[in-house]
């Protein structure tokens, strides 16, 4: 049985600020958060809270302390990293990175703290600083870009050949391994672990078959489910990890739709009922703003041709946000926003700004997620998919983004095309996992480690690690559609 209320209320009502009374409100955003979390607590205590305001608060206290966890960083340890670069910086000059959001900081309890990941980022986001960079450092070799090189153009040769969309099909066998911390749960109980599943009806994903699962009595979702799960529980033993380990087999195809070829697409149309659900907005992360309205009018002009303004969409976010590794999602109110304000972004990040811009304009768009495996690089990974008229649905990898290439077809492969090396988990963000979770959620909007939890509440991302292990078979000719 799905639960179709508690994860929406911790999703929607934590995360929308007017639940929050407007003095606390105002101590989160002065970055007072021992005070704020302090007068969180009273009104709960209280007692006179009603569910839905209480689930709110108490998210919000959790959230809070999930941002100090992605603020780590004192200014002094910025600084020692970046004299490395700067050899006489000062305390000042992080003031201009501060100021234009290339080194991201939070006032936090009255201490300027620093994300995880600020000073890599800086060096991706800031244009002067990755030229120092790159003068500084040896020149580093970009494998998945040699390897994509190489590869995108096999693709659309495979697809001109067999006259298929669906090409090029992988066979791989994934090792994932969830590992506990000793302690991190008390001896003997029982932890409750949704671990990441293949979906199954995609025609680029198929022959998914479970190897191995080292817990007994699993349950795989119905791949109705739009963030598919096996799910397994263990006891806990002192002193010791708790592992939990999953073998999986599937093939993965490539996609490549010609999407800007003259004539001679089939026809396929979308329902009307489909086209407003996925033209519509979804509060908290798909909202169209004032400033999202602004940018695009200022990204789409007078173009009225949904493809051509995907394109723009497409080019304009490749162009004008750089990659960078993002904040947990959970503390973030709204991810377009964040990237428009911010003006960087992760893979899921870039593909909700993505997402909400086309759906602004008209063009059905939705989220899909789950892993990339190319053979240089295996990590975590988001995308889209667009509706085009004449098309159907079209895979858009928003932070692969614009290739460079001397071929059109391949410079903008990933608007309509994506690569064989993919896991899809999910078809959706921020729905119901099977079966219910009862504590929220560490991530709230997409699912690829997995969660955990035990009576005693969730196990955030810092009580636990995880990894993929892939092995790839050998690559086959075109398949159709």
């Amino acid at each position: 049985m799905k639960n179709t209320g508690v994860v929406f209320l911790f999703i929607a009502a934590s995360l929308l600020a007017q639940d929050i009374p407007t003095q606390i409100q105002a101590d989160i955003d002065r970055g007072n958060f021992t005070s704020a979390q302090q007068a969180l607590r009273l009104l709960l205590a209280s007692d006179i809270l009603p569910p839905a305001q209480r689930l709110s608060f108490q998210f919000e206290i959790e959230r809070l302390d999930r941002i100090r966890k992605d603020f780590p960083r004192t200014q002094e340890e910025v600084l020692t990293r970046l004299r490395h670069y700067y050899p006489s910086m000062t305390e000042n000059d992080l003031v201009p990175f501060e100021a234009n959001r290339s080194l991201e900081m939070k006032i936090i309890d009255g201490e300027k703290r620093y994300f995880s990941n600020a000073v890599p980022n800086l060096f991706r986001i800031n244009a002067e600083a990755k030229k120092r960079k790159i003068e500084a450092d040896e020149p580093s070799k970009d494998e998945l870009r040699d390897f994509l090189g190489a590869y995108l153009p096999e693709v659309v040769a495979a697809a001109d050949r067999s006259g298929k969309e669906i090409v090029r099909p992988v066979s791989m066998t994934l090792t994932y391994t969830v590992t506990v911390k000793p302690n991190a749960v008390p001896d003997g109980e029982i932890i409750r672990c949704w671990l990441p599943y293949p979906r199954e009806t995609h025609p680029r994903q198929s022959s998914v078959k479970l190897l191995s699962i080292s817990e007994p009595h699993p349950i795989v979702a119905p791949d109705e489910n739009l963030q598919r799960t096996i799910y397994v529980e263990k006891s806990t033993a002192k002193d010791k990890p708790t592992v939990f380990a999953m073998k999986v087999s599937f093939t993965g195809s490539a996609e490549y739709c010609d999407v800007f070829k003259a004539g001679g697409a089939q026809r396929f149309l979308l329902p009307a009922d489909s086209i407003a659900l996925c033209t519509s907005e979804r509060p908290p992360h798909i909202v169209f703003t004032p400033e999202l309205q602004s940018l695009s009018g200022n990204i789409i002009g007078k173009e009225h041709d949904p493809l051509q303004k995907a394109k723009l969409i497409f080019s304009w976010i490749s162009s004008h946000i750089p990659w960078a590794s993002a904040l947990e999602y959970s503390t973030i109110p709204n991810i377009p926003d964040y990237c428009i304000e911010n003006r960087h972004g992760d893979c899921g990040i870039q593909s909700l700004l993505f997402i909400t811009l086309c759906r602004y304009n008209g063009i059905p768009a939705k989220w899909q997620s789950g892993w990339m495996l190319h053979p240089p690089e295996v990590n975590l990974h988001d995308w889209a998919e667009i509706f085009l008229d004449g098309y159907g649905w079209v895979p858009v990898d928003q932070s692969f983004g614009v290739q460079k290439s001397a071929d059109d077809r391949v410079t903008f492969f990933y608007l309509g095309g994506i690569d064989a090396y993919r896991l899809i988990v999910n078809d959706d963000f921020s729905r119901d996992l099977f079966p219910a979770k009862i504590f929220p959620r560490s991530e709230t909007v997409d699912f690829q480690r997995g969660e955990l939890e035990w009576r005693g509440g969730n196990l955030y991302f810092d009580s636990w690690n995880y990894h993929m292990d892939v092995e790839y078979g050998t690559a086959a000719g075109p398949i159709s559609k």
